[in-house]
């Protein structure tokens, strides 16, 4: 037989809120993705507890290729102000061949950066949808 419920841990008061069918489908998937047993729970928990704060740790391998990254962007970073300088300090500057150089190569190093940078953003996102 169960133990009786203290009187002071029992769950007689309510609340009632109206949904749409679509929200109540979304925190019904969602209370379940996060491992609540009942919408109940869910609620209680959301309401009442302090926030929840995720920790993500981020291996030795992402922390060096972010750092790589963060480098290469303030490289680049430098490259722009030398280009802006150099075409706000005269009058009226005629482009080169060379000025359309490092313009692609800036462009293609900011294409290489968003490439890693979204890689390891999707396996961020995989990996935390997994732990929740």
């Amino acid at each position: 037989m169960r133990p009786k419920t203290p009187d002071s841990d029992r769950l007689e008061a309510g609340i009632h809120i109206r949904l749409t069918a679509l929200e109540k489908k979304l925190i019904s998937d969602r209370s379940k993705r996060e491992g609540y047993l009942t919408l109940s729970d869910f609620g209680r928990a959301k309401l009442l507890k302090r926030r929840e704060i995720k920790k993500i740790e981020a291996g030795k391998e992402f922390v060096s290729l972010v750092c790589k990254t963060d480098y290469e962007l303030n490289k680049i970073g430098v490259n722009l102000n030398q280009i802006a300088k150099k075409i706000n300090s005269h009058d009226v500057y005629q482009f080169t061949s060379a000025d359309r150089e490092v313009f692609k190569q800036v462009l293609e190093e900011l294409r290489n950066c968003f490439t890693i940078l979204q890689k390891y953003a999707d396996t961020i996102d995989q990996s935390w949808l997994g732990r929740v």
